[in-house]
């Protein structure tokens, strides 16, 4: 896998930070998954992190909070996570997703929202949006824009759009500023996981009719 379209770098120190709504976390943590060099910048990162955590002024902490966090590393759901071998071969989904969608795209109920298009969507408590999209073989969707921040990680097929093209494992982190028409060109759908700020915003007046029925 080549990885073309990586992270800003504004989003990656605040990923690093824990700066990040649960939504964009996900989808960052999923790319860095997916991706060697996003992994070595955020080592960086870190480290950057990590002079100012020296000289900042050492705070209290309650006993045991070592112990929890790492409990919290170690298990998911109350049970600690190994995998079989065989699971790891049939896996097609990032490690930090799985837990939200199991570890294969091809067990993921999906719903209708157009013509080649379904999703499905990922329960969070943060404000931000999380779903899924399925977008079939030559199929675009609408001209749109952002009312804030969308991230868009690509979990396999591939779509072309004014920026180019993204395929497994690019990740399209974009702003209020952007506004773009991804068509799928690869043979098989595009799967994308997908964060939102704000909901989308459609150029089209059919488009922008339909919008709160698609609910992207």
């Amino acid at each position: 896998m080549t990885v073309r379209h990586h992270i800003d770098e504004s989003t990656l120190l605040r990923y690093a930070s824990g700066d990040l709504d649960e939504a964009f976390s996900v989808v960052v943590a999923s790319h860095l998954a997916m991706c060697p060099h996003c992994r070595q910048s955020l080592r960086i990162a870190e480290d950057i992190g990590g002079e100012f955590l020296e000289c900042a002024e050492p705070a209290q902490i309650q006993d045991g909070a070592f112990e929890r966090i790492m409990s919290g590393v170690e298990t998911v759901g109350g049970r600690t996570e190994r995998p079989t071998r065989a699971c790891e071969r049939q896996a097609d989904v990032p490690v930090p997703l799985r837990r939200f969608i199991g570890p294969r795209l091809d067990d993921v109920s999906w719903n209708l929202v157009g013509p080649g298009i379904k999703r499905h969507r990922i329960a969070l408590e943060g404000a931000h949006s999380l779903f899924l999209l399925n977008i079939a073989s030559g199929k675009a969707v609408p001209e749109h824009g952002h009312g804030g921040s969308e991230m868009t990680l690509i979990l396999s097929g591939s779509y072309q759009d004014a920026l180019g093209q993204f395929a497994a494992g690019d990740i399209a982190d974009l702003d209020e500023h952007v506004e773009h028409q991804p068509r799928v060109d690869s043979k098989e759908p595009c799967i994308c996981l997908v964060a939102t700020e704000m909901p989308t915003r459609f150029r089209g007046f059919f488009s922008r009719l339909l919008q709160p029925l698609v609910g992207i």
